[in-house]
């Protein structure tokens, strides 16, 4: 670390290849926008001038990790990449099962299938979009448990990715052989990229295997959350981010992980596991979905700048950086008044969309009301955490069953955008945020029986309604 005195945190790399921001006019935004009806998963990427719909495979690898893809070796069977990252994942996380997948939701879907989940029940503190689904496509119930400041946009508590340890508890002994698996999202995504704490963590797993139960995590942004531990967590701050990451998982049974997160890559995912039979079972129904063990759906090149991306991103430098460039933007949105769910992240600043529209009712879908009005204004592209993504229609027939936040979420890629982004950013919100109360709702027209996110088609109501 450069020990140099600043006030600021600067990027803590050089630019060495640019790619040409896509500009378009209003007039073609709004054209965009109704062939995409009204929804920004549907929009094209050259339509879009800045893209926070996702951190998932959206990053710039490095020149290192561009170097070991030149060396990637594509051997079918025992490439010499996978020994390589097996290596790296067995000394970051002490799994002696390593299996890789082509990313986070083949891992899931393997280890809930694995495990046997149908008519089982998987206790979290938030399960995000694709890890419920993977559930309940198998016929199991996913329950959350996030502690009651996690469903606070305005509790400013440190670890509101916590899961409230008396419920699960009571879960734990209520449902006793129900239970499948404790499963915690590090950090939760779903509620707005807040950290759990090593002590909720440790606490968890006790629990878990006092009833018999497996822990395990969803290790996607694993680095942040050991990076916000290091500075919120009292006792923590002397320790490395790598040495609280390794306790982290040293607590569990295992994990799944979408590497286009921490990772550092544009695809991958593993599945890494303790339990020698649980891992057969994987690994057989890996070669029926994914590929044979040693490659699992990847190239041998992606192998191998995983490998590289798993030890970068332990890199406090690139830690510190990465916290911080997400709280400039959101001190800045919180100056001008913008409602935010409190405190700042790890990946992403979540706007709270229904504070911002109190006009709008929940199942009229004010995070769609969000997303589409940036997107309209420059060409931003975010993405509803609320009801499209997480509300379910009601049987009756009548308005959805509400999600119980209606947050939007900008969502930085690593190591792609610059603060002249986020200040230019910040001009846009503050626009958006001006005109808030011509703002209206939406409709769903038609929509998919899983993940109905991706691919609704929306239309915005009438303003009288």
């Amino acid at each position: 670390m450069n020990d140099a005195p600043t006030r600021q945190i600067i990027e803590p790399f050089r630019i060495k290849v640019t790619e040409p921001l896509p500009f378009t006019t209003r007039g073609q935004r709004e054209q965009f926008l109704r062939d995409a009806h009204h929804n920004g998963f549907l929009l094209r990427g050259s339509q879009v001038t800045m893209d926070l719909l996702t951190d998932s495979g959206t990053g710039a690898m490095s020149a290192a990790q561009w170097a070991a893809m030149m060396t990637g070796d594509e051997t079918y069977a025992g490439s010499e990449s996978f020994f390589e990252l097996e290596r790296v994942v067995g000394e970051l996380t002490g799994m002696p099962f390593v299996i890789p997948t082509h990313q986070g939701r083949a891992s899931e879907h393997i280890l809930f299938a694995a495990a046997g989940v149908t008519g089982r029940t998987v206790l979290a503190n938030n399960h995000f979009d694709t890890t419920r689904a993977n559930v309940e496509y198998l016929r199991g119930r996913a329950v959350d448990l996030v502690i009651a400041e996690g469903r606070d946009p305005q509790s400013t508590h440190p670890f509101k990715g916590n899961i409230d340890l008396a419920a699960l508890e009571r879960n734990l002994k209520e449902l006793g052989d129900e239970v499948l698996m404790v499963l915690m999202t590090v950090t939760n995504n779903a509620g707005g990229g807040q950290p759990v704490s090593l002590a909720n963590l440790r606490a968890a797993a006790s629990l878990a295997r006092a009833c018999g139960r497996p822990i395990f995590l969803d290790a996607a942004r694993f680095a942040e959350n050991a990076w916000l531990i290091k500075e919120r967590e009292p006792g923590q701050q002397n320790r490395s981010a790598l040495e609280i990451a390794r306790e982290m998982f040293s607590l569990v049974d295992g994990f799944t992980m979408s590497c286009k997160k921490d990772g550092l890559v544009n695809i991958g995912g593993l599945l890494c596991l303790r339990d020698p039979k649980l891992a057969e079972q994987a690994r057989s129904l890996l070669i029926l979905t994914e590929g044979f063990p040693t490659y699992g759906g990847l190239a041998g090149r992606d192998l191998a700048a995983l490998a590289v991306g798993l030890t970068e991103v332990m890199d406090e430098d690139y830690l510190r950086y990465r916290i911080a460039s997400v709280r400039y933007l959101y001190n800045a949105l919180d100056k001008m008044g913008m409602p935010l769910m409190r405190p700042a992240g790890g990946h992403a600043v979540y706007i709270d969309a229904r504070a911002l529209y109190p006009h709008i009712l929940p199942h009229q879908l004010p995070g769609v009301t969000l997303a589409n009005e940036l997107y309209l204004e420059a060409g931003v592209r975010a993405v509803e955490i609320g009801t499209l993504m997480f509300g379910r229609p009601d049987p009756g027939g009548g308005p959805d069953v509400c999600a119980p936040l209606e947050l939007v979420r900008l969502a930085f890629p690593r190591r792609t955008y610059t603060q002249s982004h986020v200040d230019w950013l910040s001009d846009i919100l503050a626009s958006v945020f001006e005109r808030r109360a011509l703002a209206r709702g939406y409709r769903i027209t038609r929509q998919g029986e899983v993940l109905r996110a991706f691919t609704a088609h929306l239309e915005p109501l009438p303003h009288s309604a």
